[in-house]
């Protein structure tokens, strides 16, 4: 049971992370984007595919600690 603290520790500092990494950081190159008249249209494909690796190997790291 004292275990899910810990785990719920890991994922806030993990997300406040990704926050300041996506604020500094902003728009990867490769994230698609394009405006036509008042449309807009942004999608973050390799911003999605980074936060992917990351979250994979925090949480391969977690899985080795149990």
């Amino acid at each position: 049971m004292t275990e899910f603290p810990k785990l719920m520790i890991v994922i806030g500092i993990v997300f406040i992370l990704i926050g300041l990494l996506w604020t500094f950081v902003g728009k990867l190159p490769g994230d698609i984007s394009f405006k036509k008249g008042n449309v807009q249209f942004y999608f973050p494909i390799v911003t999605s595919i980074v936060v992917s690796i990351v979250l994979s190997l925090i949480f391969y790291i977690i899985g080795k600690f149990r």
